[in-house]
């Protein structure tokens, strides 16, 4: 039994009905590399079963201490049920791409059940008239809560079921798997007892620790040797969201980026990456009339999690306040600007350390936190309290080379993440086989039209192709098809109307 870091809980307490905290993909494989050239659902079964023991996610449920008094626990779960967590549907035809979007963004908006483990993947066929996917593939979504993985954890159980080749590779158990017992409320409350009575000295200790990185902060703030964001300009994304969400993502040449950020000296790819975001913001809040005069500001998650400990579950993260310079229309301007504020945002992260907000979030006090939660969203604090952030962007990094699973080759993957009260754009970036994709997933009533954003995400690389002399050298699979015209008439919707809207 093994209890939740205070970040951990962190993403339970803060999950309402309108917004669950989990993250997950949607990715896309090809069957015919498989052994018959198909997979039934029995044998997609099997393939799981035999990958449990790989991450303790699959098989881990929550053990919740009385009257919220500490972090919950884990604990192998002895009424575990795969067939709960795996399951089949498919789409209706035509089977393309914006349904799947849509399926997608449905899946995605339900919470999880918290009374076993956090997890779920949904098995969709009819996928048959999806540009660039071969016949006869299929997806798979999934969703894990984010109180148990983050995105580099997130990483390393996608590798539990998957292979470098369509052989099953899966090798057995060192041993078999036993379940824990339910632990007891006074059990739970024993160990809080403990817990509690520690907590003033490891305050103590935290900040003894973290002194002199407060006093080199505050030297390098008065310096000027460290600046931080301000006047994060208030957009349709800076209020409370509802329960419903929509998707839709984009896929870049990575060659193709590598060549666009040589462009700028210094620049990486995450920094082309985050000004194409800058760019199809611009464009997509120009088109409504909505174009704030400053830069919008993304949250940048960081790992903070050491080498040694990549396979630990939960999340080990801090996070980098980015601006993307959606306020420069040059796009080799905006991206030498990104350049410039993410070197500045790295140093002020380096400053005060990746791990600090990971040792904090562990004094979060658990009786209040979920309170206060509710109260922001039941009062629309959001709408009132002045926005940190616009957006959030992740980046996860994923191998150069093919993966398969269940003998099918992955042709694509695409990230999925939560959206929340304040913070109404979530933009994960994944890296896989010389492609990196790039998804946005919202509020319905903040974007209806998530198509016309991401043909703006690839209309603004192009342009910064242009602007860079770089050539095309392959063409983003799986556009969905919308106008400029569409996003310059949609203003934004009230609720009422919007019961109808699809993406």
């Amino acid at each position: 039994m093994e209890q939740l870091s205070g970040l951990d809980a962190s993403f339970l307490y803060l999950e309402t009905g309108n917004m669950p905290m989990h993250i997950g993909s949607l990715a896309i494989y090809d069957q015919s590399t498989a052994p018959g050239g198909a997979v039934t659902f029995k044998e997609i079964l099997n393939f799981f079963e035999k990958r449990l023991h790989r991450a303790r996610v699959f098989r881990q449920r929550l053990a919740t201490v009385p009257m919220s008094l500490d972090h919950p626990y884990w604990i192998d779960d002895p009424d575990f049920d795969l067939e709960f967590h795996v399951r089949h549907i498919a789409l209706p035809k035509p089977g393309d791409w914006r349904q799947l979007c849509i399926q997608t963004a449905r899946l995605h908006a339900r919470p999880l059940d918290t009374t076993r483990p956090l997890w779920e993947a949904y098995v969709i066929e009819g996928l048959d008239n999806v540009e660039g996917i071969p016949a006869g593939s299929f997806a798979l979504v999934s969703k894990f809560h984010h109180a148990a993985i983050d995105g580099v954890s997130g990483a390393e159980i996608g590798a539990a079921i998957h292979d470098p080749s369509p052989q099953d590779m899966a090798e057995p158990p060192t041993a078999p798997w036993q379940p824990d017992r339910s632990p007891t409320s006074m059990e739970l409350l024993a160990r809080t007892a403990v817990t509690t009575a520690k907590k003033p000295f490891e305050f103590a200790s935290l900040l003894a620790r973290t002194a002199p990185t407060a006093l080199r902060f505050g030297r390098g703030l008065l310096n000027k040797e460290l600046e931080l964001t301000s006047n994060v300009p208030r957009t349709r994304f800076n209020g409370n969201v509802s329960p419903h969400r929509v998707f839709d993502g984009r896929s870049f040449s990575l060659d193709e980026i590598r060549a666009v950020k040589g462009a700028v000296d210094g620049a990486t790819v995450n920094d082309v990456i985050v000004s194409v975001c800058g760019g199809a913001l611009r464009k997509y809040l120009e088109a409504k009339g909505e174009l704030p005069e400053q830069s919008l500001v993304a949250m940048a998650p960081v790992s903070a999690r050491p080498d040694a400990m990549r396979k630990a579950a939960g999340n080990m993260v801090s996070t980098m306040s980015l601006p993307v310079r959606s306020d420069l229309a040059d796009p080799l301007q905006r991206l030498k600007a990104v350049h410039h504020e993410s070197v500045r945002a790295k140093k002020v992260t380096q400053t005060l350390g990746a791990s600090i907000g990971v040792e904090l979030a562990h004094f979060l006090p658990s009786t209040t936190t979920g309170l206060m939660a509710t109260a922001y969203s039941r009062y629309g604090l959001a709408n009132y309290v002045p926005p940190i952030f616009n957006t959030v962007i992740t980046n996860v990094p994923g191998p150069n080379f093919p993966l398969y699973s269940m003998g099918s080759r992955m042709v694509a993957n695409f990230g999925l993440g939560p959206i929340a009260h304040g913070v109404g754009l979530f933009q994960p970036v994944i890296g896989y086989n010389g492609q990196i994709t790039v998804s946005a997933i919202s509020c319905r009533q903040m974007m209806p039209d998530p198509g016309v954003y991401c043909d703006f995400l690839s209309e603004t690389f192009e342009d910064l192709k242009v602007a860079t002399g770089v050539t095309t050298t392959a063409r983003p699979k799986a556009k969905a098809k919308a106008s400029r015209k569409k996003a310059a008439t949609t203003k934004r919707p009230v609720a009422h109307k919007t019961a109808n809207k699809t993406n």
